[in-house]
C-alpha cells in the first residue's frame, strides 16, 4: 500500500504513469472503444468497471498536464448526425477545471478517425466501463518543475 495514491488506480497503471515521460500520451477510452485492435503498438491496461470521469480525476491528482501545448487534452469529436455536444463532455470540463488552471480551454476536439490514428501512437490505452458514448480522452503528460508546489524534489 502507498500514501496518497488513489484507490482505484491499479498497480500496473501506476507503473506505466510512472514509466511515461513528457509528451507522451495516455487515453481513457469508453466501452465502445476498440482498444485491443488500436492499441496493438500500446500497452492496454483494463480498468473494467470504472468510469472515465473517475479515473481522469485520480490520475490527475497525480498525472501533469501538458503545459506547452495549448490542448493537453483532447476528446474524441461526435459524428455529426449525433448530439454535438455530449453530456458526459461537461462533467470531463469539471474535472480538468479542478486540475489545471487552463480549465476549458486545456481541452480539443479530434474527429473520431483523427481521435483513433493518434491513440495508436499513444504509450497506453486504458479501456474503462464506461457506458457514455464519446466519452474518450487523450491527456498528453507535462512536467514537474524543481520548484513547483508539486514537486517533491
Amino acid at each position: 500500500m502507498l500514501k496518497g495514491i488513489p484507490d482505484i488506480i491499479s498497480p500496473e497503471l501506476l507503473k506505466i504513469l510512472c514509466e511515461m515521460g513528457h509528451g507522451d500520451c495516455i487515453v481513457l477510452a469508453d466501452g465502445n472503444f476498440p482498444a485491443q485492435s488500436i492499441g496493438k503498438g500500446a500497452l492496454v491496461v483494463r480498468a473494467d468497471g470504472h468510469g472515465v470521469t473517475e479515473l481522469l480525476d485520480a490520475i490527475l491528482k497525480i498525472f501533469p498536464l501538458d503545459t506547452y501545448v495549448e490542448h493537453p487534452v483532447q476528446l474524441m469529436q461526435a459524428e455529426p448526425q449525433d448530439n454535438p455536444t455530449q453530456p458526459i463532455w461537461s462533467e470531463i470540463e469539471s474535472v480538468i477545471a479542478a486540475h489545471d488552471v487552463r480549465g476549458k480551454k486545456a481541452i480539443g476536439f479530434l474527429e473520431r478517425f483523427a481521435f483513433y490514428e493518434s491513440s495508436r501512437n499513444t504509450y497506453c490505452i486504458v479501456a474503462t466501463g464506461e457506458r457514455a458514448t464519446y466519452a474518450n480522452v487523450i491527456l498528453k503528460k507535462g512536467v514537474i518543475l524543481k520548484n513547483s508546489p508539486d514537486s517533491n524534489l
